[in-house]
């Protein structure tokens, strides 16, 4: 199975929030303060044209939410408020 939908930045946040630190001594895994960046997407929408391919993925997909939270920085800034993405979901193995 291979679907691909289609989503729109439309916010992104950055709350202070415990990050991994590694393991200490013993094994337990320690944590430090840091940062957790969350994308909040939602669909494309149609736009009048028939023939538009924003017009196609909403009408296969006309409503949802994504929300993609991460700890990397510089993986966060690769992301763009009104900005449009593709995600492919596939089965996995």
């Amino acid at each position: 199975m291979k679907v691909r939908a289609k989503f729109k930045v439309q916010k992104l946040s950055i709350v202070a929030q415990n990050v991994p630190a590694g393991k200490d001594e013993k094994g337990v895994r320690q944590y430090v303060d840091g940062r957790l960046y969350t994308i909040h997407a939602s669909p494309v929408y149609g736009n009048g044209d028939p023939n538009h391919e924003n017009t196609k993925f909403w009408e296969a997909t006309p409503n949802g939410n994504l929300e993609l939270g991460m700890i990397n920085e510089e993986t966060a800034k690769l992301f763009e408020i009104g900005k449009e993405y593709y995600v492919d979901l596939s089965d996995a193995p």
